[in-house]
């Protein structure tokens, strides 16, 4: 189970009010959150092994080089072509609740990992990519990692899915590649690929991603449908001869040729990133360090929270 931390933690700290505070009234509704979800998703989904995976550069330099316009809306006040390696803005009264939650996944024994110059996407990409001894199950509200799904084509491959948060654990959706065909109405066979070129085509607006003028993820949808892949999809831009493209639609993109050109290493995740785990991936069955995590629910006044955690690693 790979689990995208700032997604889930960003939920926690919305979907639970700033009313529960520890004992000297200091919010800690995303530590609870947090740490609730996990014991949740662990006691539902019984993995054996589980990762935490952070955000250590949430804009990376190689994502805003070719497309300054990457997340440059989430700097207040910078320009769009805002410098790579800043901080997310963080609202006040979560920033300081994050070491706490880490620290709380370190006391139970919960591995973290994460990549030096890279989104924590990528980390799950690559973790995905690269597992070859159990299925892998992702967790994040996080649409582009859509992408990630897959099914096995050999014996060296683990079929991947994505549990879906985006509406909140209680509405969580289970995708794989036949789910994320019939949402989207891209091709099943590619289904992780071609998702990822539909974003690329269509834009996402909350990752600075303008898209195609004039094309809509219908529209674009039925264009990777097309195409075997996105160097076939482009190839096809400049051949008139190839029938697949309507002449309306080929304008728009021979006009969006230089964004077109450098959105692919910006909408895919890494798969080769050099991720970095702070300890084995095992999941425990009791916490590594029980006297700490005790210490930390009582100055936290998170008790109830930290008992939920024991039960479900106790499972």
């Amino acid at each position: 189970m790979l689990l995208d931390a700032a997604s889930l933690y960003f939920r926690a700290f919305y979907g639970v009010p700033e009313s529960i505070t520890a004992p000297d009234g200091t919010p800690v509704n995303a530590v609870q959150g947090f740490t609730d979800m996990v014991s949740r998703l662990v006691t539902e989904h019984r993995p054996t092994r589980v990762v935490a995976c952070l955000d250590l550069d949430w804009r990376p330099a190689f994502r805003v080089d070719a497309l300054p316009s990457y997340k440059a809306h989430r700097l207040p006040g910078e320009p769009d072509a805002a410098p790579a390696g800043r901080p997310e803005a963080v609202p006040d009264t979560l920033a300081p609740q994050v070491p706490v939650l880490l620290e709380v996944l370190a006391a139970a024994g919960i591995a973290t990992g994460g990549a030096e110059g890279y989104e924590a996407d990528d980390v799950i990409g690559t973790l995905a990519a690269t597992e070859s001894r159990d299925p892998v199950l992702a967790v994040s509200g996080d649409r582009d990692l859509m992408q990630i799904v897959r099914d096995p084509v050999d014996d060296t491959e683990q079929p991947v899915r994505l549990l879906y948060v985006g509406r909140g654990l209680a509405k969580a959706e289970m995708m794989g590649p036949a789910e994320v065909a019939a949402k989207y109405g891209v091709p099943v066979a590619r289904a992780g690929e071609a998702y990822a070129e539909m974003s690329m085509l269509r834009g996402d607006p909350s990752d600075g991603l303008p898209g195609v003028p004039g094309i809509g993820a219908k529209t674009a949808a039925t264009l990777v449908g097309r195409f075997d892949s996105w160097a076939a999809l482009r190839a096809a831009i400049d051949d008139r001869t190839d029938t697949r493209l309507a002449a309306t639609v080929r304008t728009k993109l021979a006009a969006a040729e230089p964004y077109l050109a450098v959105v692919e290493r910006v909408v895919r995740v890494a798969v080769d990133a050099e991720v970095h785990l702070d300890r084995d991936d095992a999941l425990p069955t009791q916490p590594v360090d029980p006297e700490r995590l005790d210490a930390l629910a009582q100055r936290w006044g998170i008790d109830g929270s930290v008992q939920r955690l024991r039960a479900a690693l106790a499972r």
